[in-house]
């Protein structure tokens, strides 16, 4: 888990949103999926508390959202590499349908254009074949035709998109929401003021890895939008 910074970071808007502004994130969410709500979960505790274990605080990760006794966990286990760091989400929801459906809803925010990249630091001998092997499934779920290398440069997009995969193939209903934030100001990187300006770093990251926005899965992947500061009464 990256350490919260105070007063800028993805980290640190999506704390501001859920503490702060839940009901105009769930609103803003809803628009997109066509769902009738959300139950934002909690995160859990650490030993200890210090600055360096972002307070006390622990991101969920992995399927550690699921019941200790799912059985999604135990194939997890035996599908992904469980070594070095695995996937941490920003926010993680339960999501309902229109018809009443209960979905995971797994976040992921960025809050400037550099956090797009990404490069695996499995190596050889460690969990590298098995994550190139479930990236390769992953690929062909996606209906990806040509032969991609999806370790890198975008490596933390394609991993979210392998759980998704899992997910969704053991029979547990999930989506993505990727959320990227505008008029961040974090210093040394390029933060996008408005909307447009996220949009030619996804269309690159998209190509990249073969994305054509498709197949089922990609039906089940959001991306959302949001500005740290919005303008007086337009909430």
């Amino acid at each position: 888990m990256s350490r919260v910074h105070l007063g800028y970071g993805s980290e640190w808007h999506m704390l501001r949103y859920l503490g702060r502004h839940r009901r105009l994130l769930t609103e803003r969410v809803l628009e997109l999926t066509g769902g009738s709500s959300i139950k934002w979960c909690d995160f859990d505790f650490t030993k200890g508390i210090s600055p360096e274990q972002n307070y006390g605080d622990a991101e969920l990760k992995g399927l550690n959202f699921l019941q200790s006794n799912h059985p999604a966990r135990a194939a997890w286990s035996k599908w992904w590499p469980q070594t070095g760091n695995v996937q941490n989400w920003d926010a993680v929801g339960i999501h309902r349908t229109e018809g009443g459906v209960e979905e995971w809803l797994l976040v992921e925010a960025k809050g400037n254009v550099s956090e797009l990249e990404s490069v695996t630091k499995a190596k050889e001998r460690g969990g590298l074949p098995a994550i190139r092997r479930c990236l390769s499934e992953t690929r062909k779920a996606f209906g990806v035709v040509l032969e991609r290398d999806w370790t890198k440069p975008y490596y933390q997009y394609a991993n979210r998109l392998a759980v998704l995969h899992f997910l969704e193939d053991s029979g547990v209903p999930a989506r993505l929401l990727f959320v990227y934030f505008t008029g961040d100001c974090a210093r040394s990187r390029i933060c996008p003021a408005g909307d447009a300006e996220w949009e030619p770093g996804l269309a690159v990251m998209k190509s990249n890895l073969g994305l054509t926005g498709t197949s089922l899965l990609d039906q089940k992947i959001h991306h959302l939008f949001l500005p740290v500061v919005l303008e007086e009464g337009r909430h």
